[in-house]
């Protein structure tokens, strides 16, 4: 069946199709229709449990119990909820609860703002969590469902983030599956441990020096074993939906010789830019980097060693250093042959919602192709003069 539907009401199908039992969730602006749609998709459902709360911590921490009982669990939110999750995120993880979220994405405050860039997600990028970043719509909703899939194979929880306003309150065509579809694909969850009168087990004590060191190099383990699970989730899910998604998505990346690096919906823009640019018979080609957590190292350095220029397109900024993406991939390059790592152009633009249009791409192009080696780690475009 398809709709012309909003990211945020994909968001809502995405969770009733993965028979999510318990949501609990506190409106914020972009997110708030995330919940409203559920409300209203659950009202005469006896089988989904949706707690009203009174803050965004109470939401993870009710998502953070009823995930220890078993039950499949979801929850929303953006920018400052996601500030105020910060400690229980930790916990979630810690604690090995398959917990999916949706963030979607809204600039931090101060100054108050409604719209969007990635800070609010990737602030959180060290508390053990998946992240997703989304293009469109459908991407929305079937990463949804993937995410419960992985989440509890690996037993960690997900974080699946579209960017606010650009692709939760746009209205784009989306194929909702059917229910017996995603049954098949995502069977009922059953976990190996949880709180259990008749099996008794202890949950969250204090661990002491004999064990914290180990219990952080399994979650590591986890968070390496996802990037294989996140492939294989993506094969299943073409086989049986007709559409995959992995870590990352080359574009025209092959023959390329300047690749512009990005995600979430700056990716749609950059298509179009490859294909123009492409036509004029100049070698242009995109990764969109869709996994940032794990990090598609191994994927990130197959792409971008063909490469003579990279450039990075970042919507967000570690505030002392550089754009995040910029960063990472960097990084990735590093133990790299020095043969095989070509020159890393890092790009900030369209920070608190500010439009990342075609000419601002030409920029960013024409500087790459001008210039042998960046001047700097931020090359900033877009800012009023």
């Amino acid at each position: 069946m398809k709709k012309v539907i909003i990211g945020n009401h994909a968001v809502s199908y995405g969770v009733m199709l993965s028979r999510t039992q318990v949501i609990a969730a506190y409106p914020i602006t972009p997110q708030t229709e995330v919940v409203e749609k559920l409300t209203e998709l659950c009202s005469n459902n006896k089988k989904v449990k949706l707690l009203k709360v009174e803050s965004e911590h109470s939401a993870m921490a009710a998502c953070i119990g009823a995930s220890m009982t078993g039950v499949r669990t979801f929850t929303a939110t953006s920018s400052q909820g996601l500030a105020l999750m910060h400690e229980v995120l930790h916990w979630a993880a810690g604690a090995r609860l398959p917990i999916v979220m949706i963030n979607v994405n809204r600039a931090m405050a101060a100054p108050w703002t409604l719209w969007a860039d990635q800070n609010d997600s990737l602030s959180q990028r060290d508390t053990g969590w998946l992240q997703f970043y989304c293009e469109s719509n459908q991407e929305v909703l079937d990463t949804i469902i993937q995410a419960f899939k992985i989440s509890e194979e690996i037993l960690l929880p997900s974080m699946v983030c579209l960017d606010g306003f650009f692709l939760s309150h746009t209205s784009e065509p989306v194929d909702i599956p059917l229910k017996k579809e995603v049954d098949a694909f995502l069977p009922k969850y059953k976990p190996k441990y949880q709180i259990d009168t008749d099996d008794p087990h202890a949950f969250g004590g204090v661990a002491g020096v004999d064990y914290y060191f180990e219990i952080r190099y399994q979650m590591q383990e986890a968070m390496e074993k996802g990037k294989s699970v996140i492939r294989k989730t993506g094969k299943d899910f073409k086989k049986v939906f007709g559409r995959e998604y992995g870590l990352v998505e080359e574009y025209r990346c092959a023959d390329a010789e300047t690749i512009l690096v990005t995600s979430g919906m700056i990716a749609g823009t950059l298509r179009v830019m490859v294909d123009e640019y492409r036509k004029k018979g100049k070698k242009i080609g995109m990764l969109k980097i869709r996994t940032f957590r794990p990090f598609p190292v191994e994927e990130v350095r197959r792409v971008l060693k063909k490469a003579k220029k990279v450039a990075v397109i970042d919507r967000n900024i570690s505030f002392g250093h550089s754009g995040i993406f910029f960063q990472e991939v960097k990084a990735a390059m590093y133990n790299q042959d020095r043969s095989k790592r070509p020159p890393i152009f890092g790009f900030i633009t369209g920070l608190g919602g500010r439009d990342v249009t075609p000419d601002i791409i030409y920029e960013i192009i024409d500087h790459t192709s001008l210039h042998s080696e960046p001047k700097s780690d931020i090359i900033w475009v877009g800012l009023k003069k």
